[in-house]
């Protein structure tokens, strides 16, 4: 009867460790972020949704940036106060054209259309390597192409992927590094960035996150209650 009885207690636990909410990968030490070369990494999904293909996410600015993560920079008290949080990170925002059209296309599918809108972070292992990147990464692609273009086309990298649903918006989180190099030298930022998306409320409507190139600020409304969504 007890060796029964520890055999119900291990299928629990391995069952509790396979339902493990994704938001709990922040709680894992950096050696265990699971990374993979670029070529054999999970790209963004996009289920049935086929014209979400062809939405639009542009490069956003380091301020975009904290806002949308919510993170204030005068938090950053170990760096020099000119020099912004997370500079190793290349983040990816929806488009004015994305966020309409997926207005539009939820209004002319009588509300079967999706209308979550994904926001795609880049952590790269150092400064150096984002600039490198940056210099020949497009300032604004079309989702179809993010997989094609920027995952797989980082030949000589690896990476962890982490994703995130928040109500109307999911994030895709990749921690990028070169091949043959072990840790992860910027694992703080990249841990920080992961508990700031884990510790966001659901945006609720994702036109708070017009992203026109003149606009000054990204906010999210505060104004109804919210909660953590799970994948």
């Amino acid at each position: 009867m007890g060796e029964k009885e520890k055999e119900k207690e291990k299928r629990n636990k391995n069952k509790k460790q396979k339902h493990q909410h994704p938001n709990d990968q922040t709680t894992k030490h950096n050696s265990d972020f699971s990374f993979k070369p670029s070529s054999e990494v999970k790209g963004i999904r996009f289920g049935g949704q086929f014209i979400v293909k062809s939405f639009t996410i542009r490069r956003a600015r380091p301020l975009e940036l904290l806002k949308v993560l919510s993170f204030p920079p005068t938090n950053n008290t170990n760096k020099p106060k000119d020099k912004l949080p997370f500079p190793s990170t290349t983040a990816f925002l929806p488009t004015n054209f994305t966020i309409l059209a997926h207005h539009a296309w939820h209004t002319l599918t009588l509300g079967l259309g999706t209308k979550k809108s994904k926001v795609v972070l880049f952590v790269f292992e150092t400064e150096a390597m984002k600039a490198s990147v940056d210099r020949i990464w497009p300032p604004e692609i079309a989702l179809g192409d993010v997989n094609k273009r920027l995952i797989r086309g980082l030949n000589g990298c690896e990476m962890a992927r982490f994703k995130f649903r928040k109500g109307c918006i999911t994030f895709y989180v990749y921690a990028v590094r070169q091949v043959g190099n072990f840790g992860f030298s910027c694992a703080e930022d990249l841990r920080t960035i992961l508990q700031s998306v884990v510790e966001l409320k659901d945006f609720l409507d994702h036109t708070a996150m017009l992203s026109m190139p003149h606009q000054r600020s990204i906010s999210y409304s505060e104004s109804h209650p919210q909660q953590i969504s799970s994948t």
